[in-house]
């Protein structure tokens, strides 16, 4: 979904040049981080393409569960499509002429090998997607709408690929492969101005939760020369977007990018200021005229007429996932919040003839407790990672490995703890020790986590 033209490319590499000892500085960070805490790891056999390992696949997938839970509140509904495309769905879209340089191709088994050598090739041929709004307009296309339906509001996580060039990938901030909070949005030209409102309230929420509060807005206009339509709806677009700007952040709290919209319509960017002054692109909001077009998209009005044609909202607030994983990293320094943090409580017996009760209390506060007649866990319920430190070292040695390590929380039981039904808990920034029994501990973890501290 998010689109990055030539000009914006250009623009993307000269600030890599410019900013380029700083994001070395921020990539080995982010690689020390993750060595350390076991976060993810790339190979040569797949040049672009992450692999979360499992602490860092927890991450992510609360990064994700954290979206699809603020999506429900705003209406959408949460599809999954393919992953390929035949190459006349890319050009139907606009993105074999505007793209393709940026796709990986893939030729299907549909294809003989008397075909092979002729010259309808391009018929099976595939594109990997590297968005997911042709497959929306699919989705929108199948069905007969109506004016009382709109919006219709879908969301994918499901991956996306683009054929970056090997110089600019970059650790987690530019890959090939990639996930996206994806959102598309289809409704009439009287609901947009509310529909992106609510994006930009979405975007300050959803920042401000991690602690990020400095957000700058830019409008990305029409490109020079790639671009699709015609001039006087681009000039529409643009000023239905600058309206809303105006009205969410105030006038003059945004900045124009001459060229830099994407080939079927302008764009708001969001770039974001980390604890560490470093800016990054990550949301957009992006209005087009141009697919609803292409797709022949159309609802029946309240007058009964059917050749009414939507308007197409594009929109993400993370963007790239592994982008705002990257960002996260370098925000925490692998001070992970409680709510987020891979690596949420270690519980360490003093001696062997603890681990039991150790045993029996990671049970109890990581919620996992199995009734002896069910072996199946429940769907939903607050679940924390929590490990046991059985290893035959002394309490302290164990404990400052935990610190290290990133856990939230250290809890020391021994023959005191389990006489009173009371455990010894530390917070990782802070030495005083509570006492207190593990179900008021697994209620601390059910109120960080819903506080999102």
């Amino acid at each position: 979904m998010i689109l990055r033209n030539t000009g914006l490319r250009r623009c993307t590499y000269r600030l890599l040049s410019t900013k380029n000892k700083e994001l070395e500085s921020s990539t080995n960070t982010n690689h020390a981080i993750s060595t350390k805490q076991l976060l993810y790891t790339t190979d040569p056999s797949s040049p672009g393409s992450i692999f979360f390992l499992p602490h860092g696949t927890r991450v992510l997938n609360k990064l994700i569960q954290f979206m699809k839970n603020q999506q429900i509140k705003y209406g959408f509904q949460e599809v999954v499509t393919p992953l390929i495309f035949k190459t006349k769905l890319w050009q139907k879209s606009g993105h074999w002429e505007n793209y393709k340089d940026d796709m990986f191709k893939v030729v299907g088994n549909d294809l003989s090998k008397e075909e092979h050598h002729g010259e309808n090739i391009e018929e099976h041929e595939y594109g990997l997607k590297p968005m997911n709004c042709p497959s929306h307009c699919m989705i929108y296309a199948k069905f007969d709408r109506s004016y009382n339906e709109l919006p219709v509001r879908y969301s994918d996580f499901s991956s996306l690929h683009r054929n970056e060039a090997s110089g600019a990938l970059s650790g987690l901030t530019r890959v090939r492969r990639f996930h996206q909070d994806d959102g598309h949005i289809f409704c009439n030209m009287e609901q947009v101005d509310q529909e992106i409102k609510n994006t930009i309230n979405l975007i300050k929420d959803t920042y401000d939760v991690f602690g990020i509060n400095k957000i700058e807005y830019y409008l990305s206009t029409r490109p020079e020369e790639k671009f699709i339509g015609d001039v006087e709806t681009w000039d529409n677009a643009e000023n239905k977007l600058k309206k809303v700007l105006n009205e969410a952040t105030g006038e003059g709290n945004w900045t124009i990018r001459e060229g830099d919209g994407a080939f079927y319509g302008p764009k708001i960017d969001v770039l974001l200021t980390d604890a560490f002054q470093k800016k990054h692109q990550v949301g957009t909001i992006q209005l087009d005229f141009q697919l609803p077009k292409r797709f022949d998209l159309k609802y029946v009005a309240e007058d009964g007429t059917r050749d009414n044609q939507p308007i197409l909202i594009h929109r993400a607030v993370f963007g790239s996932l592994e982008r705002f994983f990257a960002i996260l990293l370098d925000h925490y320094q692998g001070k992970w919040p409680f709510w987020i943090n891979p690596r949420q409580a270690v519980i360490i017996p003093v001696n062997e003839s603890h681990i039991t009760h150790a045993i029996d209390l990671q049970k109890v506060i990581s919620g996992d407790i199995v009734n002896t007649e069910k072996s199946i866990s429940p769907l939903t319920g607050f679940n924390f990672h929590v490990d046991v430190d059985k290893r035959p070292e002394t309490v302290g040695y164990r404990t400052k490995d935990a610190i290290q390590r990133g856990y939230s929380y250290i809890i020391i039981i021994g023959d005191k703890d389990i006489a009173n039904g009371t455990f010894a808990i530390r917070s990782r920034d802070d030495r005083k020790v509570f006492n207190k029994t593990s179900n008021e501990i697994y209620e601390q973890f059910v109120e960080l986590e819903k506080s999102y501290k």
